[in-house]
C-alpha cells in the first residue's frame, strides 16, 4: 500500500515506473528455470544463464543489477525479494572458465541494497524477512596462500559457505567472510568485518566484529 500522504501525481509517477518495470519483467522473464507472479525488472539489468535463476511472486531487480546464474545448484529468490541498483550476483566467472559455484537462495521478503557484491562460488543461504544495506560484500570462498613458492592464483580456493537466518539487519558497507553463520535476529552495524559466527539477537560493531551486547 502506498502512503496515504503521497499526491496523486506522486503515486501515478510510481504506478507508471512499476508498470515499466512489470513489462519489461514479463518479455524479460522467459527462459528462466521457474518462474511465478509477476517480475519488475529496471533500466540496463544484466540476466545470465536463466535457466539456473528460479524466481517467486514480485521479485524486483533494480536498475544495472547484475545475476550470473551458472552455477551447480542455482539462483533462488522466494516472493517479494528486491535486487538493489548496481547489485552483482556471480557464483561463476562469466566465461565458464575454471570451477562452475555453488549459488545462491534467498528467502521471502528479503532485500540487497544498491551497489552490494554477492560473490556465491561457495554456498550462501539468506533467510527470509533480512536486510542488506548498501554496498554490502559477502563471499563465499578464500584464496589459499600457504606457499610461498607457487603464485596465489595457482593454489586454489576453499568454501565453507555462508549461512544468514531470518529477520537479520546488515548495516552499509558491511563484509561477510566465507565459514560465517549469522543468527536470527542479529544486527550487524555498518563497516563491520565478519569473519567470525554471529550469534542469534545479537549486535555487532566495527571492522574487527566484536560482539557488543544483546538485543534485550
Amino acid at each position: 500500500m502506498l502512503n496515504n500522504q503521497l499526491s496523486k501525481l506522486d503515486k501515478l509517477c510510481i504506478y507508471m515506473a512499476a508498470l515499466r518495470k512489470c513489462v519489461r519483467g514479463f518479455f524479460r522473464g522467459f527462459f528462466f528455470k521457474k518462474r511465478k507472479g509477476l517480475l519488475f525488472v529496471g533500466k540496463h539489468v544484466t540476466l545470465l544463464n536463466k535457466r539456473s535463476i528460479s524466481v517467486g511472486s514480485r521479485v524486483k531487480f533494480e536498475d544495472f543489477s547484475e545475476i550470473q546464474g551458472l552455477s551447480t545448484h542455482g539462483i533462488s529468490f522466494a516472493d517479494d525479494v528486491t535486487i538493489g541498483r548496481n547489485v552483482e550476483i556471480r557464483p561463476s566467472s562469466y566465461y565458464g572458465v575454471g570451477d562452475i559455484g555453488f549459488g545462491l537462495k534467498m528467502g521471502k521478503n528479503s532485500s540487497i541494497g544498491p551497489g552490494g557484491y554477492i560473490g556465491c562460488a561457495g554456498s550462501i543461504s539468506i533467510g527470509e524477512n533480512v536486510m542488506i544495506g548498501p554496498r554490502v560484500t559477502i563471499i563465499a570462498e578464500n584464496h589459499n596462500f600457504r606457499s610461498q613458492a607457487t603464485a596465489i592464483k595457482a593454489q586454489g580456493v576453499t568454501q565453507q559457505g555462508i549461512c544468514i537466518a531470518d529477520n537479520v539487519w546488515i548495516g552499509a558497507d558491511v563484509t561477510i567472510l566465507d565459514g560465517v553463520t549469522i543468527g536470527s535476529g542479529a544486527v550487524i552495524g555498518a563497516t563491520t568485518l565478519v569473519n567470525k559466527d554471529v550469534p542469534s539477537n545479537s549486535v555487532y560493531l566495527n571492522k574487527r566484529a566484536v560482539y557488543t551486547r544483546t538485543r534485550d
